[in-house]
């Protein structure tokens, strides 16, 4: 499925019903008095989370959504049917803005999350309403006042556990394809990706985790070089980032050093808490040349400063895939032993 990740719509509420201007009328009762009744209530529009969806693709074709109007009352004191709310659903992970003041309304990643976005309007009164003992026969009634109208911005970020970071061919898109059922475009040439891709990995009958393959992030991204943001904001979500590098180049033109400081520099620019969030090092393409430079990655290290975990691998081939697997599945396991436990604290 093609990957949508921002979405802009318009919500409209229902309106009230209007209260009804109605008399008693019935033989031999020659004052039977006021009984309009009273309107129902507009529908409201709510978005609620379905755990389902991964994609704003929907939004592309369908841009209104409106709620039904409630019921004008009726004579013999009768009140209209108030409007069922119309809930419009959406993936995890989705921010709701105010597209003309750009407010961050809501946040919305729980499995059971559910934010009302447009009041509907309430109802109307009927003329018994206004019955006194000094105004036997009101003909006063109110009517239903109109419900909220929105235009707002949807914005996805993705709730993967695990996110892939790399430049442009970096083998991210080979990678994800050789791990999980997903079958991203892939080419020898730079930008294959241009929205980001979600593929489940399926460790063992009881064991999946979620990857996203973050399309090429370049220099400058941080700063709204390419797509820049839109691909850099898909890092805040996940859990664990693979950097993919592609180690072909060291006795080329590439150089594996300076791609891993350029998606670094990029992470500190965008937002500086990235650079604590757990991360690991992937060197892709080990099956170019050999292992013989790639066994030892002390240089790199030297180079880098990188103190972290290094892993080697070759997308194309699979070869050490399958203990990378293992490594994030253990990882994640671990990770939420430990958020389960900082809760009953």
């Amino acid at each position: 499925m093609k990957f949508i990740d921002e979405a802009k719509i318009s919500v409209h509420a229902g309106k009230g019903g209007d209260g009804c201007l109605s008399f008693r009328r019935e033989k031999y009762i020659a004052h039977g008095g006021p009984d309009g009744g009273d309107g129902g209530d507009g529908g409201c529009v709510y978005l609620e989370v379905d755990p389902r969806l991964n994609t704003l693709i929907d939004f592309r074709y369908k841009r209104i959504f409106k709620a039904r109007n409630g019921q004008p009352g009726m004579g013999r004191n009768r009140i209209g049917k108030s409007a069922e709310d119309l809930i419009v659903s959406v993936p995890p992970g989705t921010l709701v803005f105010d597209a003309n003041t750009d407010e961050l309304i809501g946040d919305l990643t729980a499995d059971d999350a559910k934010l009302l976005i447009a009041q509907g309007g309430f109802h109307g009164l009927g003329n018994t309403r206004f019955k006194s003992s000094t105004n036997r026969a009101p003909r006063k009634i109110t009517k239903g006042s109109e419900g909220d109208q929105r235009d707002l911005r949807l914005e996805l970020k993705l709730l993967a556990d695990v996110g892939l970071l790399g430049l442009p061919n970096a083998g991210k898109s080979t990678l994800i394809s050789q791990i999980s059922a997903a079958r991203p475009k892939v080419a020898d040439y730079p930008f294959t990706t241009l929205k980001p891709i979600l593929g489940v990995v399926s460790v063992d009958t009881e064991t999946t985790f979620v990857v996203a393959d973050i399309p090429g992030i370049i220099e400058g991204a941080a700063a709204g070089a390419g797509l820049g943001i839109q691909f850099l904001r898909h890092v805040d979500r996940t859990k664990l980032l693979l950097h993919v590098i592609d180690v072909s180049g060291f006795d080329s033109e590439r150089d594996p050093v300076a791609d891993f400081n350029t998606i670094t520099h990029e992470l500190a620019e965008y937002r500086d808490q990235l650079l604590v969030r757990e991360r690991w090092v992937v060197f892709n393409k080990i099956d170019v040349f050999g292992d013989a430079y790639i066994e030892d990655e002390s240089d790199f290290r030297e180079a880098t400063g990188w103190t972290g975990p290094v892993y080697h691998i070759s997308a194309a081939t699979g070869r050490g895939c399958p203990a990378l697997v293992n490594a994030i599945a253990e990882h994640l396991a671990h990770s939420a032993i430990e958020a389960a436990e900082g809760e009953l604290e």
